[in-house]
């Protein structure tokens, strides 16, 4: 077998990336840039994603886009499509964490927070799904990859959260719920017309956390540790390939196993 195996290449892809300068996003843009993809890295605009596509040489752009707003998601499609002539991959990586939102409880969840992290986390979704996916179906060929959680199919366990600055609120499971279903329609509706669509559920992606809640996770999970950010590549370049030709509609775990038990 070569060793440069070309069924997993996404050189010269165009891929759209959301939420690109976060964590996950970063990490992901990243990897693509590597392996000679082609770049459009959308953020809000406080993010400057313009900026960080800077960092990068030709072939990527950045640009400042809500995607929880269509005039916004249809803007940056224009700008994609005008920039490179078509779109290879989307990988929705966007999602919305407002001020309040680790505290707040199911009981007294305030509606503006609910209406904040649904319109961004879910209502994004489907707008750049949308946009994007029509622009695919007219060409015969798309693939979407749209990242959920493992708490869109198994409820967050309370104790994990207890006397730490952690947590995780209501309007978070629903719409990541909302993600994996919205992926798993439109893969089945799309695929006989060359658009694939699945969603990717990682799971406590490590970020600086406080020393409590690391171990607690760490006790609960089966590989006994938290996520690293680049161990989410694998997943997002497999369905960005031509190795995952045959799959749509699916939810690729990373969890570390949290949802096997």
């Amino acid at each position: 077998m070569p060793s440069d195996d070309r069924i997993f290449s996404v050189q010269d892809r165009v891929v759209v990336l959301t939420g690109a300068c976060g964590l996950i996003g970063r990490t992901v843009a990243n990897a693509f840039h590597e392996r000679g993809a082609k770049l459009v890295l959308a953020d809000l605009p406080e993010s400057k994603p313009e900026e960080f596509a800077e960092e990068f040489q030709d072939d990527t752009i950045g640009v400042a886009c809500n995607i929880s707003v269509a005039c916004e998601v249809s803007d940056l499609a224009t700008t994609a499509y005008e920039h490179f002539g078509h779109v290879d991959v989307l990988v929705n990586g966007h999602q919305y964490k407002p001020k309040g939102f680790l505290e707040a409880q199911a009981e007294t969840f305030p509606e503006e927070l609910w209406d904040a992290i649904i319109d961004a986390n879910l209502k994004g979704t489907f707008l750049t799904c949308r946009e994007f996916g029509r622009q695919m179906l007219n060409r015969g060929l798309g693939s979407i990859i749209n990242f959920a959680s493992t708490y869109g199919i198994v409820s967050s366990n309370p104790s994990l959260y207890e006397k730490n600055s952690m947590g995780n609120p209501v309007a978070y499971t629903a719409s990541k719920g909302g993600v994996i279903m919205l992926s798993k329609y439109l893969g089945a509706h799309w695929a006989s017309r060359g658009v694939r669509v699945n969603c990717i559920s990682p799971h406590g992606v490590w970020n600086h956390h406080e020393e409590d809640f690391e171990d607690r996770f760490s006790n609960m999970s089966p590989m006994k540790r938290m996520m690293r950010a680049e161990e989410v590549v694998g997943a997002v370049l497999f369905l960005a390939s031509d190795a995952s030709t045959y799959a749509t509609g699916s939810n690729l775990l990373a969890d570390g196993g949290w949802s096997a038990w």
